[in-house]
């Protein structure tokens, strides 16, 4: 296995398409959405946020004054077509010509359903680690399936990380949105169409979470520790957007699309198994997760304790997955073909995910 960075791979020739988006970052500014907004051309948008963080959105709403069109506090996980039709039809309702979506995944998912149907420009404004305001990604839920797909008009025009806003995230909920953050390196890490400069936002964006995460967990009020995550999770997102997800993904999608799992929870449990299964094919990535987590010998492993040590679950029965539905899971996982380090195998995914289940560390076998 080399020790070598990514900058040290001989024969350099690969294509990155840089995204169009514009960032904002630090402690404050919030402040400085309403000139963001106008700077769009904006005149009234539709302040989304899950029910849970309600009162920011009110309070964002009130930020944006005349410009702000009204409050839809209806995201939810995964993105269900329900959901993403009524915020649609609201947006109508009110001539919205933009949406700012404040929270996590599942409020900008929400804001991306209606750029993608209605063309509706997104200014995000994480409260979450999720990582999906960098990406043209988009999800929707529908019959107990999760469709996904690429398309630019969903990538948010303007981010605005503000920690200050992540202050009021839970420890527990802090630490599962950043390991689904590390999830997003880890793959990009390994990547068929991985470039370096993508292997040094994952590498950076995946050793800035490790690092800050049980900061974070142990002190909530922490503004350097929840900056750091940010930064992190604002690099682990850009890697995302830049590269084709494998079977980490694929089987949090399933698992939560099938079976309704929280998101950033199933990707905490599934996530050290998946890379364990695919570590014997990646040694490059293993030695660069190696370098960002302090010199682990196992990153597999390390990420598992790490887990543990933020709190987190570590097991998908815990998650409230029965035993029987290993099966289903794994059929769905190996259905259809995609680029995965190691070769996909029925057995192989179904003893990752007893193991998954049961909450037993990862060994790749």
């Amino acid at each position: 296995m080399s020790d070598a960075p990514p900058t040290g791979r001989p024969n350099l020739a690969f294509t990155y398409q840089a995204l169009p988006m514009r960032v904002l970052f630090g402690a404050g500014v919030l402040a400085q959405l309403p000139d963001e907004v106008a700077r769009l051309g904006l005149g009234r948008v539709l302040v989304l946020c899950s029910p849970e963080q309600e009162a920011t959105g009110h309070a964002v709403a009130a930020a944006l004054g005349e410009r702000a069109a009204g409050v839809l506090a209806e995201a939810r996980m995964h993105v269900p077509v329900d959901v993403a039709r009524r915020a649609r039809e609201r947006a109508g309702e009110l001539g919205a010509d933009g949406c700012v979506a404040v929270g996590g995944g599942s409020a900008i998912g929400l804001g991306k359903a209606i750029a993608l149907e209605h063309g509706l420009p997104v200014v995000a404004v994480p409260t979450t680690y999720a990582g999906s305001e960098m990406t043209p990604v988009w999800g929707l839920t529908e019959g107990g399936a999760k469709r996904t797909g690429r398309d630019e008009r969903v990538l948010p025009r303007s981010v605005l990380y503000d920690p200050q806003l992540t202050v009021s995230l839970p420890a527990g909920l802090s630490g599962t949105s950043g390991m689904n953050a590390i999830a997003h390196a880890v793959e990009g890490l390994y990547a068929p169409d991985a470039t370096p400069i993508v292997s040094l936002m994952a590498e950076e964006g995946a050793r800035a979470l490790a690092a800050a995460l049980p900061r974070v967990v142990d002190d909530g009020a922490d503004l350097d520790a929840r900056a750091e995550a940010q930064y992190g999770a604002w690099l682990c997102g850009a890697v995302l957007a830049a590269t084709t997800m494998s079977l980490h993904h694929k089987l949090c999608h399933s698992l939560g699309g099938t079976l309704d799992l929280p998101h950033a929870q199933t990707h905490t449990v599934v996530l050290p198994h998946a890379l364990a299964y695919n570590a014997p094919a990646a040694p490059q990535a293993v030695a660069a997760l190696s370098r960002a987590l302090g010199g682990a010998a196992d990153p597999a492993r390390e990420l598992w304790e790490l887990a543990g040590r933020l709190g987190a679950p570590r097991s998908l029965a815990e998650l409230g997955m029965a035993e029987e539905d290993v099966p289903r899971i794994a059929g769905l996982a190996v259905a259809n073909p995609y680029a995965n380090p190691r070769p996909v195998t029925r057995d192989g995914v179904e003893a990752l995910l007893r193991a998954a289940w049961a909450g037993e560390p990862p060994t790749g076998s």
